[in-house]
């Protein structure tokens, strides 16, 4: 059975002490760091009574496994309309990931201004999916029997470092009754484009081979903009202009089809040697 977000995604527990379960269903390398990010931000949601999350950001500290996470949540700062937050995963005391998430209040006052243009692209309903388009999906990684995506472009040779791709979860949860689980399937997102954003340049022109590196996030920071409960697609915008020196910058926005701007964000990804590269494989 394909993974659900909002169960995969559940915290248990309270007064700053979680816990949560990591399920093999959104496997990449290893549990995908931005599905441990979702599950560190409703850990968030659910210590504060402040309904909006505004932003969140945290550093990947190691590669968690597939079980029990435990989850701390500290106050940095209270306030009558604002909430800081601070986060600790840790597994059977290891730490995975550290992070601080601003919650704010529902409807409040302040400048308003949208000068947001989203791309020009096909909706998704115009658009095959990637199981549509490879030929070998059913060898890709767990995760894509759990999501599904739609790429504006089908590229497989060397192009530029951009990725727009319309993305839905196949269990698509409630999303009104928690901003926060809308929030964290938005973090998830912002996570999975940053790598499809930088590796575009680096295809070989003479077919598909394994890249000379692998290129986890060691970060990830998302300011959210605009709830979107409502669209089962979001379209993911990424860029990584510059690899440099084992680092590649990566930036990323999300968008509703109706051209809303979601959240923008973005990450640091750390090269390190590709095993199956090295092995010709």
């Amino acid at each position: 059975m394909a993974g659900d977000f909002a169960r995969d995604t559940a915290v248990s527990g309270s007064n700053g002490c979680y816990r949560a379960d990591l399920s093999p269903d959104w496997e990449v390398w290893g549990p995908l760091g931005g599905y441990v990010a979702a599950v560190a931000l409703r850990a968030a949601g659910a210590e504060t009574a402040l309904a909006r999350p505004a932003s969140f950001s945290c550093a990947f500290l190691s590669m968690a496994r597939f079980g029990e996470v435990e989850i701390s949540v500290d106050t940095l700062r209270r306030g009558r309309r604002s909430h800081a937050l601070a986060l600790r995963m840790e597994q059977e005391g290891k730490p995975i990931l550290a992070g601080q998430a601003w919650a704010v209040d529902a409807g409040m006052k302040g400048f308003e201004h949208d000068f947001a243009q989203a791309p020009d692209v096909p909706a998704a309903d115009r658009l095959k999916s990637f199981s549509e388009l490879a030929d070998d999906y059913d060898q890709w990684y767990p995760l894509w029997q759990t999501v599904e995506g739609k790429p504006v472009e089908w590229r497989q040779g060397p192009s530029d470092p951009t990725w727009h791709c319309w993305m839905r979860l196949n269990e698509t949860p409630a999303l009104h009754a928690d901003p926060w689980l809308d929030a964290a399937r938005t973090a998830m997102w912002m996570d999975l484009m940053m790598w499809n954003g930088a590796i575009p340049p680096h295809f070989s022109s003479d077919g598909p081979r394994p890249l000379e590196y692998l290129a986890p996030n060691l970060d990830l920071a998302c300011t959210f903009h605009a709830a979107a409960p409502d669209p089962e697609w979001l379209l993911c915008e990424a860029h990584a202009p510059v690899a440099a020196e084992g680092i590649v910058g990566c930036q990323g926005r999300v968008w509703t089809p109706a051209g809303a701007l979601v959240a923008t964000g973005t990450s640091t990804l750390f090269c390190r040697p590709n095993p199956l590269a090295d092995a010709g494989g």
